[in-house]
Parts: C-alpha cells; structure tokens; sequence
C-alpha cells in the first residue's frame, strides 16, 4: 500500500487550481484544465503526495462508498509507484467509463476514506480521473474485441451510462449490441444534460470511438415507441436492456406557472449544451442580460448557474428550500455515510447569490403574460416535518427567467407499458427482479429507469450488473462482473 506512512507525511488534501475564474466564464471549457504527469512535474509530484496518503487501513471503506467497488487502494498504491498502465488496467476492472466519474460524480468513495475520520479525506476523484487521462495521452486505452461471436443479439435503449456499461460490457461478450438513442448524438444527460465546463464532449466521442471498434452499433435519432414499438424492438432483439433515465422533470404548480419565462431546468440546459456544440436551436432559451432564478440547490441547479453566467446574465440567485447544510460532517451522519455538507461548486464560485429557506409562493407576470418577479416566504418546520411558508413574510425578488431544478420524479413509461406491457412499481419507475429483469421475459432495466434519479456511479453499476444478467440469460452462464443486485441498489437509494 502505497507509502505506509504517507498519511503522517502529507496531512493536507491538496488538488489542482481551477482555470482563473474571469478567464473561464469567457468560454465553455472544462473549469478543471488537465496537467500531464508526463509533462508536468510539478502535477507529478502533487498526485504522488495525494496518492501516497491512502492508508494500509485494512478494511478500506471506501469500497462501500462505491457501488461500482473500485480498486481505490491498489491504483493511489501504483500511481504512487508511477505504475500508469497498471494503476489504468486496475481502474478498468471496476468501472468502464472512470473520465465521466472521475469529473461528474459527487465522490462518495471521498466520505467513507478512514483518513477523512481525523483527516481530509485522500483526493480519490481527482486521482481518478488523472490516471484515465493519462492513460488516454500515454496511449494505454485500446479496444477490447472480444474473441468469438455468440449470434445473440441485444437491443440497449438509451445512451446514458447506465446504458452504454451495459452496452460495452455485453460487446466484450460476443454479443451483437445496438444503442438506440431519441437525441441527435450519442451520450444521454452526459451529452445534453452536463455542461461542457465540466464535461467536455471529447471525452464522451473517445469512448465512443472506442466501443465502435469493439463492434458496439449506435443508432441515434430513433425513438422506440414511436419510430419502432417496444413490441418491434423485442421481436428483432433476443434481449432489449432498458436504459432510459428517469426524465419527467419535477414541475411547481403554483399560481403563475402558465407565464412564459418559466421552463425546467434540463430543457435549458439541453438547448445550451446543443448551442455549444454548434447545432441550431429554434427559440433558444437565453439568459443574457435577465435576471435568472434557479429553483433548487442540487447539481442540476450548480449546471444552470454557470450556463446562465457564460451566456451574460444580469444577475443569478440559486433558491433552496431548507435550511445551510453545515460545513462540518454533522453527529447524526457519522462516517463513513455520505453527510449532507455545505458545498461550493465551481459555478457558485463564479458569482450568483444563493438563498436558503426560500419558499416559492408565487409566479408574478406582467399583462404580455411574461415572467417578472418571484414571490418568495421564508420556510418554516412543522413539528411533523413539513416545511411550509410562514404568514407574513412574503417578499418579491427579479426573474426574467426561472429555472425549474428540483429533479425528476421517474421515467418516462407509457408507450414502455402499453406497447411491451411490463410492470411498474408504485414509485412509477419499471419493477424489477434481482437480476434487473423486468416482468416481460427478455427485457431487463437498469439505472435511473428502475432505480429513479440517482448517481453516475450507480447507473455505471446497475448497467455493468444487468449486463452480466443478460449474459447469463442468453447463455445460461456469465463472466463479467455483477458488482450489485437490484435488491442492494434498492436498499441504498
């Protein structure tokens, strides 16, 4: 493991200085600019000291904090020894797509660290995503074709990472797999839904290119339900993995909400991120020079925020119902669960104003039926729990344009259900067996489709795990990695 006394060396969490911010607001490049050990010492060195505090712990939690259970201690252990193409092979095992994870997931393998108990916490993500990036430039990533052909075909319905795991797991397979996909480009919320500040699309096309070589088809611009039924899809198909997402947005119905202005926060982001990459939007949503307000503090809402300061506008105020997370992990979330904490996100630190119990009242246009000002109250608790507006404190603030980010209640599922007639859940998400499978034989679902809203990290594993599934259906038997069950993944959503 690594330096055995590396933690008492280097007891400071250090990580790269993002692009100065004036500088980055000028452009969609990632906030975060890669710096190649190769070339770099100095970006050498810091990996080093960072990877070199993973502790000989003995039971390294951070695998619990991972459902993809990824090798943390052994690659910190060879990017200490500046072993690249191993420290790369051992991050692959786990996780097929580590440069998304590594820049877009909220890193819950960090809370469970057993340094961060008295310490900061090792910087996995960030030595993460170092080592696929240095893979990519020292020309260590190489497709993977597999050696024989099974005649099995697979149809994978949506391009998301839960569907391009499971795509790329069941190529490697001998299976014959095409990724259908409604938008334009291959990607999901990866392409259209993260900005390109922290997801540049390059990384996206260089996976691609590589699961192409691999034999993997992609079919973008097709909507099954409507271009192909579902019933269509599962007689070509000797199985159909559905892997749509969870894309109903969660709407405020509150008196105002027919003004124009008002839109969900995914439908902004979309049009922007198709603007960037040099598509024609018709009516594009534009934040330049209006008063933006954002409803919701999550990661969707971070997006929103710095979208809308790249495109000029005149102010942005970020709105959260509840009360300041704390900074410190507080007593009732010990470690090593993963606390609710205070944070700053990159686009929080490029100006905007952030509001916390604020209580969306009202919507307030003018007579041309636009969107003008927001009436907020401050959020009182219930005894029972409920937050609800206090009487008395109702206060109007400036919104030319409100972004709705207060997430998704599940898939969408009517044309699923009444052309394939599988099964739903009460929670409206598609019921699933352990195995991933649905209730129509042959059609299986993983990710937010059958989990509802969740990680990166968890929809790389359910698509790795129904892989394994579908394998072990067509061909009675399976090699690849199931790291979770439908059952586990349940239990901790």
């Amino acid at each position: 493991m690594a330096d055995p006394r590396g933690f008492m060396k280097v007891r400071e969490r250090e990580l790269p200085a993002n692009r100065p911010v004036a500088l980055r607001l000028m452009d969609w490049r990632e906030v975060h600019e890669h710096r190649s050990a190769q070339d770099d010492p100095q970006a050498a060195a810091l990996l080093t000291r960072q990877a070199g505090r993973c502790m000989d712990c003995g039971v390294p939690f951070c695998h619990n904090g991972c459902p993809l259970g990824n090798l943390i201690p052994e690659w910190n252990d060879l990017v200490w020894r500046g072993q690249w193409g191993d420290a790369a092979e051992r991050l692959h095992a786990t996780n097929n797509f580590p440069e998304f994870t590594g820049r877009i997931c909220p890193a819950p393998c960090e809370s469970a660290c057993v340094l961060g108990i008295n310490q900061p916490p090792v910087t996995i993500k960030n030595v993460e995503v170092s080592i696929i990036d240095e893979a990519f430039d020292r020309g260590l990533v190489h497709p993977q074709v597999p050696q024989r052909l099974t005649g099995h075909t697979v149809a994978v319905v949506g391009s998301g990472p839960a569907g391009l795991a499971a795509a790329q797991q069941l190529t490697r397979a001998g299976h014959t797999v095409a990724v259908y996909e409604r938008d334009d480009a291959i990607g999901g919320l990866l392409r259209y839904g993260v900005p390109d500040f922290k997801l540049e699309k390059r990384h996206i096309d260089r996976r691609l290119a590589q699961m192409e070589a691999e034999g993997t088809r992609f079919r973008p611009n097709v909507a099954i339900g409507t271009d192909i039924t579902w019933a269509q899809l599962r007689s070509r198909y000797d199985a159909v993995v559905v892997a749509t997402g969870a894309t109903v947005p969660r709407d405020l119905p509150l008196p105002g909400r027919e003004l124009d202005g008002i839109h969900p926060a995914m439908e902004y982001l979309h049009q922007s991120n198709a603007l960037v990459a040099g598509k024609v939007v018709a009516e594009p949503i534009d934040a330049a020079g209006k008063h933006v307000v954002v409803i919701g503090g999550g990661d969707t809402g971070s997006d929103c925020v710095g979208t809308a300061l790249r495109q000029g506008a005149a102010s942005v105020t970020t709105l959260a119902i509840g009360k300041q997370p704390p900074v410190e992990r507080p007593a009732h979330q010990p470690w090593p669960t993963d606390p609710v904490l205070f944070e700053v996100s990159s686009s929080h630190e490029e100006g905007g104003e952030r509001a916390f119990l604020a209580s969306t009242v009202a919507f307030v246009g003018g007579e041309d039926g636009q969107v003008t000002h927001l009436r907020l109250a401050t959020t009182e608790y219930q005894a029972d729990g409920r937050r609800v507006p206090a009487p008395g404190t109702e206060r109007d603030i400036p919104a030319d344009l409100v972004l709705i980010a207060m997430g998704f209640t599940g898939p969408e599922t009517e044309d699923l259900v009444a052309q394939a007639g599988v099964d739903l859940t009460p929670r409206g998400t598609v019921a699933r067996a352990e195995d991933f499978a649905t209730s129509v034989p042959g059609v299986f679902v993983a990710g937010d489709a059958g989990r509802g809203q969740s990680l990166i990290v968890w929809a790389i594993a359910e698509g790795r795990a129904a892989a394994a599934a579908v394998d072990t259906y067509l061909g009675g038997s399976t090699e690849l990695p199931a790291p979770v069950t439908a059952a586990t993944a349940a239990l901790r959503a």
